[in-house]
């Protein structure tokens, strides 16, 4: 099992796994362009990734080893966040231009790109429920940021949390019975869990420091990947 991050250990921030006890790091990508976002195919083979290599941030796939980079989104604007989803055909990821984040879905072969939401707030963070029938984002349509779900095919988009602090970076658990989250409402971020219909909120963390982005052991995500969580 591996752990791929991100790190500017060298030149420029390039993509690493490692083993899960921190031994091994190999370097994936070079240092020609910035390297960030990874996050493992559902069957561990592939390793999705933002890069600006084109001169754009956009949306790459390539083997676990490094080998075959290949780029997905072929835009001349900004794309990255990619997630897998569960059956590792597509990959949902955040879009920016013209000043606002949106979602999109595409296929891993960089077809039937959709544009999911399309509204003038900004919208981040997706991530696949485990049965791959809804998509939890960040969004700030009302004011604060808070966490949404739709189905993935970007209908019924429903608002989870209402908190006039910031509820961000949401992940759901294996059984896709509920999701966790960053939130800042009790000061610092904390790491929260919820059912997915926003019930029955839970702090998780008690931290004096700022504890973020929960990730899914389940799908060997790498450093800055929205996932399921475990």
């Amino acid at each position: 099992s591996m752990i791929a991050f991100t790190s500017n250990r060298g030149t420029s921030y390039c993509i690493y796994v490692m083993n899960t006890d921190g031994t091994n790091p190999i370097k994936l990508t070079g240092d020609m362009a910035t390297d960030e976002y990874p996050c493992w195919s559902p069957d561990g083979t592939k390793i999705a990734f933002t890069s600006n290599m084109s001169g754009k941030d956009q949306i790459y796939v390539m083997d676990a080893d490094g080998a075959n980079q290949t780029r997905i989104t072929n835009s001349s604007v900004t794309d990255t966040e990619p997630c897998w989803s569960p059956d590792g055909s597509k990959l949902v990821f955040r879009r920016y231009q013209d000043g606002n984040n949106d979602i999109y879905v595409i296929n891993v072969d960089g077809s039937n790109e959709t544009r999911l939401t399309d509204n003038s707030a900004q919208d981040t963070s997706p991530c696949w429920s485990a049965d791959g029938s809804k998509i939890a984002f960040t969004s700030e349509r009302d004011v604060n940021r808070n966490i949404y779900v739709m189905d993935a095919d970007g209908s019924n988009e429903t608002r989870l949390t209402d908190s006039s602090f910031e509820d961000i970076s949401p992940a759901w658990s294996p059984d896709g019975a509920q999701i966790a989250f960053s939130s800042n409402r009790d000061g610092n971020f904390e790491i929260y869990v919820m059912d997915t219909d926003g019930q029955n909120i839970v702090r998780l963390t008690n931290s004096p420091t700022e504890d973020n982005m929960p990730r899914s052991e389940e799908r060997r995500v790498g450093k800055e990947c929205r996932s399921r969580w475990a």
